[in-house]
């Protein structure tokens, strides 16, 4: 019996040997399962913590008019006095549904008396949505704003001025000056004005040819302002406006299209 009872210790103690690794097993685990719960937990809460940026407005107008179609016939006919091309000549652009324009010019000679030359151009701009460049209205007013600024710093423009120019689209200015070419004084007037998501840039300009009077300031502005007003209302009564969906290759587009010459016609020349 005395003999036995090393025996049966050490039989115990191997005995016990499974259990305390079955044991650290468990404890082993256990950790994993605790870590794997905080690195959840840590990674909820990183996600609650960004900000979900709200999505854009969709743009009000999702197409243009023809630029040339813009100003009314009789309009062009009352201004343009034996324009070269009735219907207008048409800029280019790589996308007409998000740039288009047109001018129109001529020479109307009244024998001794002289002659009267007009120019008149209109460009339409479409800015859309993108959600990361903001809405299209949005992006319409840093343009209209930019075109403003452009306009005041003309080559050779002088006693510029630059004033509201109320009833035209949304909003809209209205920029005056002089310049001397041809050994002529031309008269301008440029009405800027934004409606929705775009940019409408009118420009008229006149002058007196051998012995011709050079036209009154208030009659280009008036002028200008009348067909400015008449663009306006064609992009608001038929570009196709809808929900237009803030679309990530929206601003890709534009940037594309800037690269082609969009400008109206240069100013052909009164003697040409």
């Amino acid at each position: 019996m005395h003999r036995s009872a090393p025996r049966l210790s050490r039989i115990l103690a191997c005995a016990a040997v499974p259990v305390m690794l079955v044991a650290a097993g468990c404890s082993s685990d256990s950790g994993s399962d605790s870590d794997a719960k905080k690195n959840a937990g840590s990674a909820s809460s990183d996600a609650a913590a960004e900000p979900t940026k709200p999505a854009v407005a969709p743009a009000k107008f999702t197409d243009l008019p023809d630029a040339c179609s813009s100003v009314a016939k009789k309009t062009i006919e009352d201004l343009v006095p034996d324009a070269k091309k009735k219907g207008g000549t048409a800029g280019r652009s790589s996308d007409l549904s998000v740039r288009g324009s047109c001018s129109w010019n001529g020479l109307d000679d009244k024998g001794v008396k002289g002659s009267d030359y007009r120019w008149l151009s209109v460009s339409l701009t479409r800015f859309d949505s993108d959600q990361s460049l903001g809405s299209g209205a949005a992006r319409a007013a840093e343009d209209y704003t930019k075109q403003i600024t452009k306009e005041k710093g003309s080559e050779g423009a002088q006693k510029v001025a630059a004033a509201a120019a109320p009833g035209i689209g949304d909003e809209a200015t209205a920029i005056t000056y002089k310049v001397n070419k041809t050994d002529e004084d031309f008269e301008y007037a440029t009405v800027v004005a934004r409606t929705g998501n775009v940019v409408i840039s009118l420009t008229y300009n006149g002058a007196g040819y051998a012995g011709a009077k050079t036209p009154a300031a208030a009659d280009i502005l008036k002028g200008a302002q009348k067909a400015a007003k008449e663009a306006v209302g064609k992009v608001d009564a038929t570009a196709g406006s809808g929900s237009a969906a803030a679309s990530p290759s929206a601003g890709a587009t534009e940037k594309d299209d800037e690269k082609s010459s969009a400008e109206p016609e240069s100013e052909a020349s009164p003697k040409s």
